[in-house]
């Protein structure tokens, strides 16, 4: 699910590949012949390139303008899915991954933001800028079902998180070129075979491994933010019967030939059962080992079956779906609890046992033990469960895996917070120009990360930047005492007056505003942003004549910057600038009827 947008600006002829091994073997006697220098200059082009190739493409994943541009350009390209519960239901799940989740990341990483387009594709996808991209088809072919979302969205995120994107793109440039390096020195075979075994190579051996761990990734993010851990498992099969017995777009036909079973294709995702069998297997893992699914329908417990699922519905046999939900509710009592007391087995009070609570994530397994009148043997089957964890260390298993995860998160957050000085003030940078799109939450994110680090290279702006971000929010009291901390701590910087005027501003006292923009003019006279906001801030209310004023100064400043001055006074400004600026938006309005046009059509 990962990338297929960005594939498509990146470069298809590369795809992602292989930093490595070449799967060309060069003829002794042609092997020979190429010089030794020119293998090492072709060796260290190859390096160069893929540095190259990494450094673009991080750098354009720690920049906010480029993912803001991310969203843009998916919604240009796919419009927005306008049915309010499809997207209400990913930003419930999406919001509870991003809060709830267990996952930290790079010191170069933005927080990630989404959006639901309207693509009829079943995709979702994750831009080098963390910014997640899920189609309309997507949310509607898992029946807007929490935890299947939830388990293909930190499928998504662990892309992100690990920076999938930048890096096999990267590896993909350098493999291609070391083939295409040992193709022109070897002269093995033609490029159109040179190029389907470099793509070949690229998916197997790049593409395909990341998948496997965006996968495992995307499980214990979604179970550490409280999802059912069968839903990623549940998730491989309902995509599986999507499909193939959904679908309607040829491309993405999976025929269920027993012969194409349990191997892998040439796609660079791996086959849905074999990703369901191993998600099945973290599932069973993360319950201690205690719960298995045989044959997609049993439930059992150590070995024993419990019960068997059956359809709930009437228009899909839900049946696989519902063996893994039951199985994902047991998973993760037996996770998050230590003993059986804390089951909560009780009368349920028409002669039956009742257990754990009314939360989603056990509504499957509560009503098919209740259904059937389990309640009595389950409660025998969990005890017996934990008596043999003393013998089989099962738990203590369970608790390692998890402390080695901890350490992990432990160590990047270490490295975040001795990010150097350069890195600190780029998330500064970043946090700053969350404020400018408005996007609040963004940026506090981002100064948390300032204020955490070791290396923190502008304290006194730090501050008056969090105070504008706090202010986005509506945190205007807090906001003015950041603010004003910041001042205080050095009043020779122009933009930490200019902050706080904005905060002012946000907060409806202008006349503080304009006092703060004129204490920046007194220490930095040339700083055209101090007359931009003044005059805007006139303009404001009402006072046209100053406001004229503060433009022109503006102008003479920074003539190239006119777009930012209403027509109204440009027109007073430069007659010649005022005619440019009637000429683009003439340009901007006729594209914009053209695409209201083009959008009409696809509805009709």
């Amino acid at each position: 699910m990962m990338m297929k947008r960005w594939k498509k600006q990146a470069g298809m002829l590369l795809g992602s590949a292989l930093l490595g091994t070449s799967l060309l073997v060069l003829p002794a006697g042609r092997a020979e012949a190429v010089d030794a220098w020119a293998v090492a200059a072709q060796s260290l082009g190859v390096l160069a390139a893929y540095k190259s190739s990494l450094a673009s493409i991080l750098a354009m994943g720690n920049d906010v303008n480029a993912q803001v541009a991310s969203a843009r350009q998916d919604r240009q390209e796919n419009g927005l899915d306008d049915n309010e519960h499809d997207v209400r239901i990913v930003n419930k799940v999406m919001q509870q991954l991003v809060t709830q989740g267990r996952y930290v990341l790079k010191a170069n990483s933005l927080p990630f933001i989404w959006g639901v387009n309207n693509s009829n594709e079943f995709n979702a996808s994750c831009f080098p800028t963390d910014y997640i991209s899920i189609n309309r088809a997507l949310v509607r072919g898992l029946e807007c079902d929490e935890d299947e979302l939830a388990a293909v969205l930190g499928h998504e995120m662990t892309h992100g998180i690990e920076q999938h994107s930048a890096r096999n793109y990267a590896k993909a440039v350098a493999q291609y070129y070391g083939m295409s390096f040992l193709n022109m020195d070897a002269g093995l075979m033609d490029w159109n075979k040179l190029n389907a075994l470099a793509s070949y190579s690229i998916a197997k051996n790049v593409t395909l491994p990341t998948e496997y761990e965006a996968d495992e990734g995307g499980f214990y993010i979604m179970t550490s933010a409280g999802f059912n851990p069968g839903g990623p498992a549940a998730a491989m099969y309902r995509m599986a019967y999507y499909l193939t017995y959904e679908t309607k777009n040829v491309l993405e036909y999976q025929d269920l030939d027993e012969k194409n079973k349990n191997q892998e294709n040439f796609s660079d995702h791996p086959e849905t059962e074999l990703r369901e069998q191993r998600l099945a297997k973290m599932m069973t893992d993360y319950g201690c080992g205690h719960v298995t699914v045989k044959d997609r329908k049993n439930v059992l417990i150590d070995g024993q079956e419990l019960l068997t699922a059956d359809w709930t519905r009437d228009d899909y046999d839900n049946t696989v779906e519902n063996a893994y939900y039951t199985a994902g509710g047991l998973a993760k009592a037996f996770h998050d609890y230590d003993s059986p007391d804390a089951w909560n087995f009780r009368p349920d009070g028409e002669g039956g046992v009742d257990f754990l609570d009314d939360s989603r994530v056990y509504a499957v397994l509560r009503d098919a033990v209740r259904s059937r009148g389990l309640g009595s043997k389950l409660e025998q089957m969990v005890r017996a469960a934990y008596a043999g964890e003393a013998q089989s260390g099962a738990r203590a298993a369970m608790r390692q895996e998890e402390a080695q995860r901890e350490a992990s998160f432990a160590a990047v957050q270490q490295d975040v917070q001795a990010a150097d000085a350069k890195a600190v003030k780029k998330m500064r940078e970043n946090g700053d120009a969350y404020s400018d799109y408005g996007m609040g939450r963004q940026a506090l994110w981002e100064f948390s990360r300032v204020f955490a680090s070791k290396n923190m290279d502008d304290e006194a702006e730090s501050y008056v930047m969090r105070g504008r971000a706090k202010a986005v929010e509506g945190d205007y009291v807090g906001a003015l005492a950041d603010a004003n901390r910041g001042v205080a701590l050095d009043g020779k910087n122009a933009y930490n007056f200019l902050n706080r005027a904005d905060i002012y501003r946000m907060a409806g006292n202008r006349e503080a505003a304009l006092s703060d923009c004129a204490s920046a003019k007194k220490v930095d006279a040339e700083n055209p942003f101090s007359y931009l906001i003044s005059a805007e801030i006139e303009d404001e209310q009402g006072n046209k004549d100053a406001a004229l004023k503060e433009y022109q100064a503006f102008y003479k400043l920074r003539p190239a910057a006119f777009r930012r001055i209403p027509p109204e006074y440009l027109q007073k400004i430069s007659a010649k600038d005022y005619k440019t600026w009637q000429k683009e938006k003439a340009e901007q309005d006729k594209k914009k009827a053209e695409a209201r046009d083009k959008a009409r059509k696809a509805k009709k």
